[in-house]
């Protein structure tokens, strides 16, 4: 089970990877568009690297599926963490969405916004890094 653990944290650990870097292509994207530079370089980051994010999120739910039936539902914490994982899959389509707007020239939001933006994912992993280490319930 130690290695199924070791997989999971290898393939959480590259999926959040990806989550903290799109939005930065975002305002790369967003910025250098409103310099009038050449931006087609950062189109074809981002769905590349959108595609590997979304790969190491299958593996990472697929492992910690295999790891919840290994070690059974058990405790307040799992629940708790459950809901937020829930929150870092809707971010990772919310992160879809924009990319499919970025692909059709309709990315209208500011680099100030995505600067923002890219702090969300943050404030769902800090409590689930909380409820995995700490246990609290």
């Amino acid at each position: 089970m130690l290695w199924y653990k070791m997989l999971h944290i290898l393939a959480m650990t590259s999926w959040m990877a990806g989550i903290f870097y799109l939005p930065r292509i975002f305002v790369h994207y967003v910025e250098g568009r409103e310099a009038g530079q050449d931006v087609s370089r950062l189109e074809i980051m981002a769905r590349k690297l959108y595609g590997f994010m979304t790969i190491m999120a299958v593996f990472t739910l697929a492992l910690g599926l295999w790891l919840w039936l290994g070690y059974g539902w058990s405790g307040g914490w799992l629940h708790a963490k459950l809901l937020f994982v829930g929150f870092l899959i809707g971010y990772h389509f919310w992160c879809r969405a924009y990319l499919k707007q970025m692909q059709r020239g309709e990315l209208k939001r500011s680099g100030r916004y995505f600067r923002l933006y890219n702090e969300l994912p943050l404030l769902i992993f800090i409590p689930i890094l909380i409820f995995v280490v700490v246990k609290p319930f």
